[in-house]
């Protein structure tokens, strides 16, 4: 059994069609125009958007800041924005006077990891 999310305006990347979408699980695993409920919990997504997921393009994460450091780390963070619906983050990698940008990438990934 899984959930069907009916007649909403999908956007995807490359179009935006009114459609179905079934989720089985956790999985994305139709779209289409119409999809026959086979005893899937049917959710009314007429007049609504529904995107497969945001993008944030400017988080903080790990951060030091004015002798603090932000709250959340890149679990916290990315767990929190799953939670709210984005899939998608690119976090500020902060970098020193006179250090190179390769190294504040490579520290940045090695917090991410």
């Amino acid at each position: 059994m899984g959930t069907l999310i009916r007649g909403g305006t999908v956007v995807t990347a490359s179009d935006v069609m009114s459609a179905d979408v079934l989720i089985e699980g956790e999985v994305v695993t139709a779209i289409a125009h119409h999809i026959e409920s086979q005893d899937h919990e049917v959710v009314d997504a007429g007049g609504c958007y529904l995107f497969p997921g945001g993008v944030d393009p400017h988080t903080h994460l790990d951060m030091p800041f004015g002798g603090t450091t932000t709250a959340d780390d890149f679990r916290t963070g990315t767990m929190a924005a799953a939670f709210g619906g984005t899939t998608t983050i690119i976090d500020f990698a902060l970098h020193s006077k006179g250090d190179t940008l390769q190294n504040a990438i490579r520290t940045w990934h090695h917090k991410a990891a």
